[in-house]
């Protein structure tokens, strides 16, 4: 399974540029590319609403917060959202996730999900603790 350049490069400027709130990406054709880019002020509402609801698909955000001390901080969070589904699709998309979050430089929080329910708004807050 390859990795698109262009993945890399979306999440190297995700970091670095912060010109992107959250990327998408999908496997298609034996390879992971990139699906959709959220615009910087989208909110986590925008995002979760635009993950399909059967379909997996590999995702990182964002997250900007407030911390207890009142210092404003972010962290990359990496989400696996694999709805319910049986087969060789799953497999892939297993090895191919593997593969592509080590090449990820910069992920703080990883989190798996088999629906948008279990990546609340009210999760991440409770990962940046």
């Amino acid at each position: 399974m390859d990795v698109s350049d262009e993945c890399n490069l979306k999440f190297l400027e995700l970091i670095a540029k912060s010109n992107s709130r959250f990327i998408i990406f999908k496997v298609e054709n034996q390879e992971v590319v990139v699906e959709k880019l959220g615009i910087p002020d989208e909110a986590y509402e925008d995002f979760t609403a635009s993950q399909p609801a059967s379909e997996r698909r590999i995702t990182v955000f964002n997250f900007d917060f407030i911390t207890d001390q009142n210092f404003q901080k972010s962290k990359i969070f990496f989400f696996s959202l694999s709805p319910f589904f049986k087969g060789r699709s799953k497999v892939v998309y297993a090895s191919s996730e593997d593969r592509f979050k080590s090449q990820l430089d910069g992920i703080e929080v990883e989190l798996q999900a088999t629906d948008s329910s279990e990546m609340s708004l009210g999760i991440l807050k409770g990962r940046t603790l």
